[in-house]
């Protein structure tokens, strides 16, 4: 019998002495930080990471690379999940530090954000290109010098008209009607991100951006 307690402990000490496997994604969710901006449309990505962490059963509670980061394996990677603590228009400083240490190419650094173009809801991947005037996605690619990053636009809705403020209307808080919507779109999300961390941009953009 004392022998196949050592088989089995000998089991357990392998699996312990395993290596984990490198971090090899960025997911970050772009808000800005504390209670009075929680529910408001520009943290949409904040919203949406927050799912992404119920999910698969992770947290970002620890403070790090001016964010608040976690882990999790996502489709079979190991990713850092990060919420930049900096205000929206400073998320690049974030992503940079991050992306330095762990030598993450911006092809493996995915980008939740708001778009007031969308319906609130709707879903919009794309492999690269511009800010589009969203003042996350510019810091990040002034910081790390390259746009070529993919990123998952989250619809937060249009100003109701053209003359009002669009940073009042980035800074007003989802209705209870739109936060169910916002809520109900995250699971799509959540499927696209997993596309696009298996390689597979093209599945990603045909899951999430047929969302109505």
């Amino acid at each position: 019998m004392s022998d196949i307690f050592d088989i089995f402990k000998r089991i357990e000490k392998k699996r312990g002495d395993a290596p984990l496997l490198p971090i090899n994604y960025l997911v970050v969710g772009l808000g800005n930080p504390g209670a009075r901006y929680q529910n408001t449309r520009h943290n949409a990505g904040f919203l949406c990471m927050d799912a992404i962490c119920r999910t698969h059963h992770a947290t970002t509670d620890r403070s790090k690379y001016h964010a608040l980061v976690g882990e999790a394996m996502i489709a079979g990677q190991r990713v850092l999940l990060m919420k930049p603590q900096t205000l929206m228009n400073a998320s690049g400083i974030a992503v940079s530090e991050a992306a330095s240490f762990y030598k993450i190419p911006p092809e493996r650094i995915i980008v939740l954000c708001d778009d007031i173009n969308l319906a609130v809801g709707q879903l919009r991947v794309r492999k690269n290109g511009s800010d589009g005037g969203q003042k996350g996605l510019r810091s990040i690619i002034n910081m790390i010098g390259s746009d070529a990053f993919p990123r998952i636009r989250i619809g937060v809705g249009q100003k109701p008209h053209p003359d009002y403020d669009l940073a009042d209307w980035v800074l007003s808080d989802f209705s209870k009607a739109e936060n169910e919507v916002l809520s109900g779109c995250f699971a799509t999300a959540i499927e696209g991100l997993e596309k696009l961390i298996q390689g597979n941009p093209d599945e990603a953009m045909q899951i999430c951006n047929r969302r109505k």
